[in-house]
């Protein structure tokens, strides 16, 4: 497998761009083929199946090149993170609501520290210190769950 940031790669999607630019054109006209639903039928229905057949390759081995994850709750990736400064009131305003930093273990306070507002699809909100989770907030920035709770 080559990464798409490689030159190979983009070398190789550059030419596959090129190849069907080259042949689609001329492969709709020969078909007669003049209106938007009827090419994408014949996309779906011959292109692709004979363009797989003349150039498809078999695997080099078998079974799959998908690995399992295995780098914590995938929820805190695949969100929208916006970046905030706590302010003298140990609150960070996010879309109109203030959000309560909760001193831990790790901080009594968080004045003037950078943290991480993360917003997940459910609209939940989250405040990160760095790589760890303070505290999950609903979406009206009422505590949903305090996960470092004071250890002194």
């Amino acid at each position: 497998m080559i990464t798409a940031y490689s030159p190979q790669a983009r070398g190789r999607s550059e030419r596959i761009f090129r190849t069907h630019q080259a042949r689609l054109p001329k492969e709709l006209a020969l078909a007669g083929i003049t209106d938007m639903e009827a090419a994408n039928c014949y996309l779906r229905e011959i292109y692709i199946h004979a363009f797989n057949a003349e150039f498809m390759q078999p695997a080099a081995a078998e079974g799959s090149a998908f690995v399992p994850w295995f780098g914590g709750q995938l929820e805190d990736y695949l969100c929208e993170f916006h970046e905030r400064v706590v302010g003298h009131d140990n609150c960070v305003s996010f879309n109109n609501i203030k959000l309560q930093t909760p001193a831990n273990q790790h901080r009594c306070h968080y004045v003037k520290a950078k943290v991480t507002v993360s917003r997940y699809p459910d609209g939940k909100l989250a405040i990160f210190h760095g790589p760890r989770k303070t505290a999950i907030f609903d979406k009206t920035g009422q505590f949903y769950l305090l996960l470092t709770p004071l250890g002194y």
